[in-house]
Formats: structure tokens, sequence, C-alpha cells
């Protein structure tokens, strides 16, 4: 991956396929910056035991649920860290991008497993 190269989200965004698939389109440092697609509720309630997770809302809204607290919508332009440890869900009713940045040890789902669980590996285009 050349990371010394300007990257047009937009047009990266026009590559994702399928929905909760993200895609690695750069690094920096020991973190991965992310895109993703997201319609429906296919992601599972999980949590990253030693990493926080950043979400940045590219397009759309997002229905971000936290265990425990009330849920929130972000919308375009918003921006969240889930802390570490932290149980969370996200789904959306109409097609959504979003922007993950992700320490690269981060897995998609935490420990749970579902079909729709991407290893890093399948992340990369």
């Amino acid at each position: 991956m050349d990371t010394t190269q300007t990257i047009n989200i937009q047009k990266e965004a026009e590559k994702l396929i399928d929905y909760f698939s993200p895609k690695i389109i750069s690094e920096v440092n020991n973190e991965y910056v992310k895109i993703a697609k997201i319609k429906g509720e296919d992601i599972p309630w999980h949590n990253h035991e030693n990493e926080d997770e950043l979400f940045y809302i590219i397009d759309g809204s997002l229905l971000m649920e936290i265990e425990n607290q009330p849920s929130f919508t972000m919308k375009t332009g918003d921006l969240y860290v889930v802390p570490k440890g932290i149980n969370h869900r996200v789904s959306s009713s109409e097609e959504c991008l979003i922007m993950l940045i992700e320490t690269k040890s981060t897995k998609h789902t935490g420990e749970i497993i579902t079909p729709i669980t991407k290893s890093i590996e399948k992340q990369k285009y």
C-alpha cells in the first residue's frame, strides 16, 4: 500500500460492493484507515478488548448502540470513538458510508464470529 499518494474517498467508496465489509484504504503509524458501507442490522453486539474504534460518518446516518447507554444517531460529519472493551453495534436503515480508524490488531467484530465477519486479509484491496 502506497501511503504517499492522495486518496479520493469517494472513488474508493465506489469500489465497495458488500455492506459491512470494511476496506483498508491507508495506514498511519499502527492504525488502519478503513471505509465501509453500512445498511441493515447485521453487525452483532461486540467489543474490542484492547482497542478503541473511531467512527466518522462520510455520508448518511448511522445508529450507534452502546451497551447500557441510550442509542444515538450519527450523521454526516459526526465522529465518535468507542472506547476499548465497550460492547457496541451499528446499523443503518439507508446506505451509510463510514470511515474507521483502528489499531492494526483490531478484529472486525471482536471475538464474535458471524457470516459477515471479515479478517484483516479480506479487508485489503
